[in-house]
C-alpha cells in the first residue's frame, strides 16, 4: 500500500518531522517564508494531509483544489487561517495544538507587561545611544505592578495563566468572559468597566468577525492615560491606526504587541517610530521545549487523521457526528 502523501508548510523539529516521514511520503517546504498561494494550490492538489502554520490561507478553494484531502492539521492554537466550514463540509478534522503552549505563552505577556511597565526597551536604547551619564532620580520612571489592575480579556487557558502569574506580583485582576467561571482570585467585569479601572490590559481572545478590531478608536478612548495595553493573541484584535493615534497623543500609555496586522509589521510602520510601542516578531510560544512539543502534537494530529482516527485535538469534532 502506497504511503500517504502529505505537504508540510515549514521546516520542523527533527523528532516531529521524522514521525512523519517514517509513514509518509512527505513534502517540506523548503523556504523560510511561506509559499505563495499558487504554491499552496500545486503543492496541496494531490495530497492528503496538510500541515499548516498560523502563516498559510487554508481557505474554502484550497480545500476544493485539494480533493484527496483527509486532514488538516495546524500547528497553532488558533485556527483563524483555516476555514473550518470549508473543511467540516467535506468531514475534514482540523487539528490543533492547546495546552502545549499556554505556560509559554502567558510568560510571554508577562514579559511585555514588565517591559513596557518599566520601559525597558527604551533603557537598552539608552544605554545603547552613549546618554548614560550618571544615575538619575527621574530617569526612565515606569509604572508599579504591585497594588495596580490588570484587566485580561478573553479567560480561556493563556488568560487563566496570565490571572495565575499575576498574583506573584500582586495585581488586581479583572476578567472580561461571559462563558469563563473566575479562578487565581480574578474578578469578572463587563469590557467597558474593565477598559476605565485596568492599568494593564492584556488580550487573550481568538480571532473572529466578533473580535476583529475590538480594540478600536472607541475602546482606546476608555482606557487610562497611563495604562498598557499587551496583546498576544492576534494582531487584528487591535486597530492599529487608532492604536497609533492614541499612543501619539497620549490618550494611553504605552503597548506591548507580539502579534501585529499585518505580519510581519513593514519596517514603515509608524507604530515602529513610536518609543512607547514594543514590537516583536510572534515570539509567544518561541521556547524551544514548547515549539518542539507544538510541532509534535501537530504531527500526531496529522498522523491520526490519515490513518482515520481521531484527532488528539480536533477543533471541529462535529466531523466524527454519527461515528461509532
Amino acid at each position: 500500500m502506497a504511503a500517504p502523501k502529505v505537504f508540510v508548510t515549514r521546516a520542523l523539529p527533527e523528532n516531529s518531522l521524522r514521525l512523519i516521514q517514517d509513514f509518509c511520503s512527505t513534502e517540506v517546504w523548503p523556504s523560510e517564508t511561506p509559499p505563495s498561494r499558487a504554491e499552496m494550490f500545486t503543492r496541496t492538489r494531490g495530497v492528503e494531509g496538510l500541515l499548516s502554520l498560523l502563516t498559510d490561507a487554508v481557505d474554502a478553494g484550497l480545500i476544493a483544489a485539494a480533493p484527496a484531502l483527509k486532514v488538516i492539521s495546524n500547528c497553532a492554537v488558533g485556527v483563524d487561517n483555516v476555514d473550518l466550514a470549508a473543511a467540516t463540509s467535506r468531514k475534514i478534522p482540523v487539528g490543533n495544538t492547546p495546552d502545549v503552549l499556554t505556560g509559554a505563552t502567558a510568560d510571554m505577556a508577562f514579559a511585555l507587561l514588565l517591559a513596557a511597565a518599566r520601559r525597558l526597551v527604551e533603557g537598552v536604547a539608552y544605554v545603547r545611544a552613549g546618554k548614560w551619564r550618571t544615575w538619575n532620580l527621574q530617569l526612565l520612571l515606569g509604572a508599579d505592578l504591585e497594588g495596580a489592575t490588570l484587566g485580561i480579556i478573553g479567560f480561556g487557558r493563556i488568560g487563566k495563566a496570565v490571572a495565575k502569574r499575576a498574583q506573584g506580583f500582586g495585581l488586581k485582576v479583572l476578567f472580561c468572559d461571559p462563558s469563563a467561571q473566575p479562578e487565581w482570585g480574578a474578578t469578572p467585569a463587563d469590557l467597558e468597566t474593565l477598559l476605565r479601572e485596568a492599568d494593564f490590559v492584556s488580550l487573550h481572545v481568538p480571532l473572529t468577525s466578533d473580535t476583529a478590531h475590538l480594540i478600536n478608536a472607541d475602546a482606546l478612548g476608555k482606557m487610562k492615560s497611563n495604562a498598557i495595553l499587551v496583546n498576544t493573541s492576534r494582531g487584528p484584535i487591535i486597530d492599529h491606526q487608532a492604536l497609533y493615534e492614541a499612543l501619539r497623543a497620549g490618550r494611553i500609555g504605552a503597548a506591548a504587541l507580539d502579534v501585529t496586522e499585518p505580519e510581519p509589521l513593514g519596517v514603515d510602520s509608524p507604530l515602529l517610530q513610536l518609543d512607547n510601542c514594543i514590537v516583536l516578531p510572534h515570539l509567544g510560544s518561541a521556547s524551544k521545549r514548547t515549539r518542539e512539543q507544538m510541532a509534535m502534537l501537530a504531527a500526531k494530529n496529522l498522523l491520526a487523521g490519515l490513518r482515520g482516527e481521531r484527532l488528539p485535538h480536533c477543533v471541529n469534532p462535529e466531523v466524527y457526528d454519527g461515528e461509532g
